[in-house]
């Protein structure tokens, strides 16, 4: 992703050290944001365990799947035993050096570990600690555990999911919640940065799992509160708006038509050939439209269903209405434009051969992100970090290795 042009430059969080001892993804996958954007971050699993996430997904030839080698990418990998004495007391010379530390283990873990932030930043006052948890730090629920997919019945996406007759669905990816909670913690964390710089003094960042959906869902708080409409499920259609959906071609396809303004919804009747659809006495407004949703819906299923895909988002195209096809993968690998953004990331890892990763978000024009290297074996490097930062010799380092520090 890196320009020669901008070689030159430093990115934008270069010179900001990590500490990543979180499993699994959410926690994690705010450190590959940072990692993407010039931050060194040192993941440190369990000697014997490793992290989970080395074992989830589509395994390969190497022993760890598809979805480690993605989303470990640009991370140094080193073991250590948090529970051993000398491994968490290299842990806290290793703080000593750092900006940030990234967890999510169950609530009080690191106390009895006696790693709490307070302590650690007893050590280095400037540090940020990310604490991703299932329900966070507080409230009746901090110490139970979860994953992304009981957050998104918690947070209130499962609930909007599906049709209004069935029951609730996974929305899209199962590990959305950990993905949401992985760029939410970026971002306090470089917000909590930014606070250090200025003041000297570190804080933590607490996040939820839950409160990474329940914080995208619209208006549904508000109308709850104010009015009490409890949302339904809806399918493809939202409340607000009408057409909004989805509708097959009459080659198969699915295609998203949104029509979120009146003046859209005219432009669309033009399109269909009926431009008296979108008349004083038919479906001109948006409360009109609402009121006659199935009628409008259907009008619009029937125009879609009488035209390929392909000469569907011609016309739409002319006419200025918003659509978009309902990619497959395969239709994502195969589409120009995503080639042109270079949306994927092709690379060869010494380990597997030939990989294609998604490309870090967002694009910087001036210092942009750059994939060094995708995720690293368990231990790999280890001894660098112990030798390059701590100082220590490899007969030490052999010494903890044998006593199972690391």
């Amino acid at each position: 992703m890196s320009a020669g042009e901008t070689a030159a430059l430093p990115q934008p969080l270069a010179g900001v050290t990590v500490l990543d001892i979180a499993t699994f993804l959410a926690a994690p996958f705010a450190g590959t944001v940072l990692a993407d954007f010039g931050a060194t971050v040192i993941k440190i699993e369990h000697p014997r365990l490793g992290d989970p996430m080395r074992a989830f997904g589509t395994p390969t030839e190497c022993g760890d799947t598809l979805v480690w080698l993605s989303e470990a990418r640009n991370k140094q990998c080193m073991t250590l035993d948090l529970r051993h004495p000398e491994g968490a007391a290299l842990f806290r010379r290793l703080v000593a050096q750092v900006d940030v530390v990234l967890e999510n283990f169950r609530p009080g873990t690191l106390e009895k570990w006696d790693l709490s932030p307070d302590s650690l930043r007893a050590i280095n006052p400037r540090l940020v600690v990310l604490r991703v948890s299932a329900y966070g730090q507080t409230g009746p629920k901090r110490g139970l555990p979860g994953f992304a997919r009981v957050a998104h019945g918690f947070g209130g996406l499962s609930y909007l999911a599906g049709e209004p007759d069935g029951k609730p669905v996974v929305p899209g990816s199962t590990s959305l919640a950990d993905y949401l909670s992985g760029l939410w913690g970026a971002l306090g964390v470089m917000l909590a940065l930014r606070v250090a710089e200025r003041s000297g003094r570190g804080q933590d960042v607490d996040i939820g799992l839950y409160e990474s959906v329940f914080r995208l869902l619209d208006e549904t708080a508000p109308a709850y509160a104010r009015h009490g409409v409890v949302r339904e499920r809806m399918g493809a259609d939202v409340p607000t708006v009408v057409p909004h959906g989805h509708w097959q071609t009459a080659d198969g396809r699915w295609v998203a038509i949104a029509c979120t303004s009146d003046k859209i919804f005219a432009r669309l009747a033009e399109a269909m050939g009926k431009p008296e659809l979108a008349g004083p006495d038919r479906f001109a407004t948006t409360a009109q439209r609402i009121a006659a949703r199935g009628e409008v819906n259907g009008l619009v299923a029937d125009w879609a269903a009488g035209l390929g895909m392909e000469a569907l988002g011609a016309i739409c195209d002319a006419a200025g209405v918003p659509w978009g096809p309902i990619n497959s993968i395969a239709d994502i690998f195969a589409d120009p434009h995503v080639a042109a953004r270079g949306n994927l990331l092709r690379l060869v890892d010494p380990r597997v051969g030939e990989l294609v990763l998604p490309a870090p978000v967002p694009r910087l024009t001036e210092t942009p992100a750059a994939l060094r290297h995708a995720g690293r074996a368990r231990g790999a490097d280890t001894e660098a970090v112990l030798r390059e930062r701590l100082g220590l010799a490899a007969e030490a380092i052999a010494a903890l290795r044998r006593d199972g520090a690391i």
